[in-house]
């Protein structure tokens, strides 16, 4: 496909002058790209075998903060690197930046030159090597929403991100007279993204003002991980160059939808087979996807975090919005946390429709698949599908955390996520939650300034 680039087809590209520079780049907590920008002669001479990085990388927060308390890494042992391996099968061309390749990196241990567990790509490969061992590889597809706006970012900055000016005025929702006025950004990311080596299926306007979806193949889940990241990171660059900006925020304004990243998932045999189906079965659902799925209710809680991360993650969650609020399955049903698609056919699968635009996809994606293993290893049933509006569902269904706080009890409690995951990397995620949580509570808000500053 066009993109894709093998070492020996770099090193020619090089040679012609064709490119001159190779992004070299790790994926940190965030689920952001982290690096250098590689001479290209140079990475094809040595650097492709391996550079390093600070790794601190794998212990800050949104704002690159040296966040004391790890025990992976602090000043107490002196910030040393990790090892970044590149994988040479996600090296590949990126259009939009003149003469530039990219390559992403597994993270070792520069002394024992094992991968760093708690780094996001080696959280995901421990789970698929799980399903591996099982006969099984899990197929994954994320949908990414995020929000276009007029302003650059060095504008919306300047603005204190106040009466920003969005692309749209009004719900384009599937419109398509209003997504052709924004064709200047989002014809230029479809084309980006398919010239990168990841297979567009389409892009469409969503249910709020300004808002924005971009899908791509359904693919091995490491693979979709991996292009969800540079997918996020081709977004923001397109806009940048366009003198605009997006942004993947949860829930970004009091009066807009939220930004979502649905995972569609799906287990399928070493050869080929859609584990999933079973045309005997009621809604071609086999029992095995049953078992899967009643893995992902009875442990959803305690995989919340890493669907939603952030302090605002859980602004999102609010009831006649589309975002879920309760831990229930249904037919085709967006009011759910979970959703059958393609019913009685092999593209069967299950939709997590609890995960905000702000996630990390290989933490998102490797708690799933835990819960879904946890499930089929005790062979759990699954409870009858729910009918109806979903948010008028009564008490006895269970719901989503509605804190960051609530979230982070239930992840530092789950014996099924420290089994799967080791307590060193559940406590890793735990330290960072809880430091989410008190940079959010020593901070005054505009809101409470404006509802307080004279009325109270």
């Amino acid at each position: 496909m066009a993109g894709k680039l093998t070492l020996d087809e770099l090193r020619e590209a090089v040679a012609c002058g064709e490119i001159d520079t190779v992004l070299v780049c790790q994926i940190d907590m965030q689920g952001r790209l982290m690096g250098k920008r590689f001479q290209a002669e140079f990475f094809v001479d040595q650097a492709w075998q391996e550079t390093h990085g600070c790794n601190y990388l794998q212990a800050t927060d949104m704002e690159m903060e040296t966040v004391s308390g790890y025990k992976s890494s602090g000043w107490q042992s002196g910030y040393g690197d990790y090892t970044m391996k590149p994988d040479l099968a996600t090296l590949r061309r990126i259009p939009w930046l003149e003469g530039t390749a990219l390559v992403l990196c597994d993270l070792l241990d520069h002394h024992t030159h094992q991968e760093v567990p708690h780094s996001p790509r080696a959280i995901l490969k421990k789970q698929l090597a799980r399903l591996e061992q099982m006969g099984m590889k899990g197929f994954m597809g994320t949908e990414l929403e995020f929000f276009l706006f007029k302003d650059s970012y060095e504008e919306a900055s300047r603005k204190n991100y106040k009466d920003l000016d969005l692309v749209s005025d009004y719900n384009e929702d599937y419109h398509i007279f209003q997504t052709t006025k924004e064709e200047n950004v989002m014809r230029a990311i479809r084309k980006g993204l398919q010239g990168a080596n990841i297979t567009v299926e389409c892009s469409k306007g969503e249910a709020s003002a300004g808002q924005e979806e971009i899908n791509v193949l359904y693919a091995e889940a490491i693979t979709m991980a991996d292009n969800h990241c540079i997918i996020k990171n081709a977004c923001k660059e397109i806009a940048w160059q366009q003198g605009q900006s997006v942004s993947f925020m949860a829930k970004w304004h009091d009066d807009s939808a939220g930004n979502s990243s649905h995972i569609h998932q799906s287990l399928w045999s070493l050869d080929g087979e859609s584990l999933f189906y079973d045309p005997s079965a009621k809604h071609g659902m086999s029992e095995l996807m049953r078992n899967y799925m009643a893995g992902l209710l009875k442990h959803a809680r305690e995989v919340t975090y890493f669907l939603a991360p952030n302090i605002n993650s859980y602004k999102r969650f609010v009831k006649g919005t589309f975002a879920p609020t309760k831990t229930i399955w249904s037919m085709d049903n967006r009011t759910a946390g979970y959703r059958v698609c393609g019913e009685s056919s092999k593209s069967v699968r299950v939709e997590c429709r609890v995960g905000g635009g702000d996630l990390n996809p290989y933490l998102a994606i490797a708690a799933e698949i835990a819960a879904g293993i946890d499930g089929i290893n005790n062979k759990l049933e699954l409870a009858a599908a729910y009918v109806g509006d979903a948010y008028e569902s009564g008490s006895e269904v269970e719901e989503i955390p509605s804190t960051l706080r609530e979230a982070t009890v239930a992840l530092s409690e789950s014996a099924m996520l420290r089994e799967a995951f080791s307590d060193e990397v559940i406590d890793h995620y735990v330290h960072a939650a809880r430091w989410e949580q008190a940079e959010y509570d020593r901070r005054v808000t505009d809101w409470e300034v404006q509802r307080g500053f004279e009325r109270s």
